[in-house]
């Protein structure tokens, strides 16, 4: 049975963005990065109206199909809860299809303003870490940036088959070392996700496989005890080679920042670049990207999603 919200009901979503893969955990390693997408949701007696600022307003639909409404409907679905109308305002800071986790975040972000509103409602109808985990996965197709923006810090995930036509997402958060700070490059031109990943083989030499499991083994080492392994951690042999071809830009900027000894990872499937540090990144390679076109984004490792 569904039960109808009460007009004039108001939440906020705060959700952060994030970066996947952070070199060799392909669609398993993630971290939430500290900049954030808002999403303010008020139920109305009928109707639905958007508006939408700040990055992408131009480019997404105000209307039914736009992402961020797709997921409130479907988190008040799983509440067990419904509204006979919507006021959605988004304000976006994220960049759109740059490997910052914009759609996993706005999945994200609707999805906790349609369990805000439920819970404000009756906290009985308030929805797990684990279940957002698994709606914005389902949305996603893998749950790394996802769990990241609802989980915050960095993340372990995984899928596993629950039957013919489903999957179950999980993940868990992993503490960052305190010392660990993130540096993004941004460029201007975007990528298309479905792009860089068909450039992927279907199989891979057994050898770069194991490859990839050590270094991934040693990322968990590395962002949680000892951030002095960061560099070997990041190693990657599936895809961010297989992808250098269409983005080289970036791969010219990972290889510089690597030897400099700074651990830097193609954000997702790129453009962006992302660098892990632990002191003070150097002022002459900022100013160079600055002066190449880049946006230069010192962030924090942030807590997952908040609603208020």
């Amino acid at each position: 049975m569904t039960t109808t919200l009460p007009h004039g009901l108001t939440v906020t979503a705060r959700v952060p963005a994030s970066s996947a893969n952070l070199g060799p955990g392909f669609d398993t390693l993630g971290i939430a990065l500290g900049l954030y997408d808002e999403i303010k949701v008020t139920t109305t007696a009928s109707g639905l109206s958007i508006h939408v600022e700040g990055e992408g307003a131009d480019d997404v639909p105000w209307g039914p199909s736009h992402l961020v409404v797709r997921a409130i409907e479907r988190g008040l679905e799983a509440a067990g809860v419904w509204a006979d109308g919507l006021d959605v305002m988004c304000t976006n800071v994220i960049p759109h299809s740059r490997g910052l986790g914009s759609s996993a975040s706005a999945v994200v972000g609707g999805l906790s303003a349609a369990n805000g509103l439920a819970a404000k409602l009756d906290s009985s109808f308030a929805l797990s870490d684990a279940q957002l985990v698994q709606l914005a996965s389902e949305f996603e197709g893998h749950p790394d940036n996802a769990s990241a923006s609802v989980l915050g810090g960095a993340v372990v995930s995984w899928s596993e088959p629950a039957s013919i036509t489903q999957r179950t997402y999980s993940a868990v958060r992993l503490p960052v070392h305190p010392d660990i700070h993130v540096v993004a490059f941004v460029p201007a031109e975007r990528s298309s996700t479905s792009h860089t990943r068909g450039l992927l083989p279907e199989l891979v030499p057994h050898r770069d496989a194991a490859f990839n499991v050590s270094r991934g083994a040693l990322a968990v080492v590395a962002l949680t005890q000892r951030p002095d392994l960061l560099i070997p951690a990041t190693e990657d042999m599936l895809h961010q080679g297989q992808r250098a071809s269409a983005l080289p830009g970036a791969t010219e900027l990972i290889a510089s920042l690597r030897s400099r000894g700074i651990a830097a990872v193609l954000s997702g499937a790129g453009p962006t670049v992302l660098a892990l540090c632990t002191e003070p990144f150097p002022q002459d390679f900022k100013d160079k990207a600055v002066a190449d076109g880049l946006r230069v984004l010192e962030l924090d490792v942030a807590d997952g999603v908040s609603t208020s």
